[in-house]
């Protein structure tokens, strides 16, 4: 009995040798033929102009590891003494490792090339981080219910506890909830697109950076991010400056003394603004135009300098260059600048 276990030991042993150097064998060499496909195949891909083969492959590269391991250990046991009931275990990790995998590079790829068709579609709307998360989400669970159903785990219970839980579930995640529901509405009816630069009813503004499954970011002009939750931002009165096109109009008042002449300040306010077009982000069409508005002041005629420019966040720069030469021309023209100024009558009362 003692020389029967101890051959069935030793048998035991063997096979596991035989097994692990066959395994490690087949792994590094596949590693290494792995290695040089996607070194030739990216070297191909470079020569086309389309980039639907870069995605591919980078969809395909970390799921490969997975496809590597799934063959040596099938190459493995085929060549093994294991008894069946050995053999079936390594064949259910087996067919686990290719869903995975196959999950892993089906929600790469649908992600990447959604990503890519909309942006070739409308270069202005990137994919967001919801819509990948969606995407990616769904392609998981579908490849988490098939490796239940492989492994013999009925996944119609599975649906009717989620089922039963979800009200539960909805009220313990109603403000998560809100906010994916909310994210998902923006993504639908796009107020905001990623790139738009807007500006809130509460003071926040900057360019839309990301929108996830919960928040949606904007970085601002000082280059800070500005974390919002989809459901506030949602119910914001949001001002995109993206919408309709980029152009926008921008509206500097100028104040000259009542002893001015309207006609010389007009002509030197026309001619200063045409001289801007064209730098600066100040555009040729529609010419600059200006306006004796308001009108009268308090202490001052008011005037009025609209010029467009190509996008909202050249009018800083815009403000500089057109500020510097109205200034410095009514200086030399001798036009009065005035300051704010109050009339106060005494009356003695005897």
């Amino acid at each position: 009995m003692e020389s029967f276990l101890g051959r069935a030991d030793a048998n035991t042993i063997k096979a596991l040798i035989i097994f692990s150097a066959v395994f490690t064998l087949s792994l590094l060499t596949l590693l290494l033929a792995r290695k040089f496909a996607l070194r030739y195949f990216y070297n191909w891909a470079r020569k086309t102009d389309t980039r639907a083969d870069d995605l591919i492959l980078d969809s395909l590269k970390h799921p490969s590891i997975y496809w590597v391991i799934a063959i040596s250990l099938y190459v493995a046991l085929d060549t093994s003494s294991f008894a069946a009931k050995y053999v079936n275990y390594g064949l259910s990790i087996l067919y686990i490792l290719i869903i995975l995998s196959m999950t892993l590079a089906a929600a790469n790829i649908s992600s990447l090339l959604a990503q890519n068709f909309i942006q070739k579609k409308s270069a202005s709307v990137p994919v967001t981080g919801l819509s990948r998360a969606v995407i990616r989400g769904v392609i998981f669970s579908l490849g988490f219910l098939i490796i239940l159903n492989s492994l013999g785990i009925s996944i119609t219970p599975i649906l009717t506890a989620l089922g039963v839980g979800g009200l539960a579930v909805a009220l313990a995640l109603q403000d998560t909830l809100s906010n994916v529901f909310a994210g998902v509405h923006i993504l639908i009816e796009q107020p905001v697109r990623v790139g738009d630069y807007v500006r809130l009813n509460t003071g926040e503004e900057g360019y839309i950076n990301d929108i996830g499954w919960r928040t949606t970011r904007i970085r601002q002009l000082s280059n800070n991010i500005v974390i919002i939750p989809n459901n506030k931002l949602a119910q914001s009165t949001i001002t995109n400056f993206h919408m309709p096109d980029l152009k926008t109009a921008l509206s500097i008042k100028v104040s000259v003394s009542y002893s001015s002449d309207v006609d010389k300040v007009e002509a030197i306010l026309c001619d200063e603004a045409a001289k801007a077009v064209g730098t600066k982000g100040i555009l040729t069409e529609p010419l600059p135009t200006v306006r004796f508005f308001p009108g009268f002041g308090e202490s001052s005629l008011e005037f009025t300098v609209t010029c467009h420019l190509a996008q909202y966040t050249d009018q800083f720069e815009a403000q500089h260059e057109l500020r510097k030469r109205i200034f410095k021309r009514l200086k030399d023209e001798g036009v009065e600048i005035p300051f704010p100024t109050r009339t106060v009558e005494v009356k003695h009362v005897t």
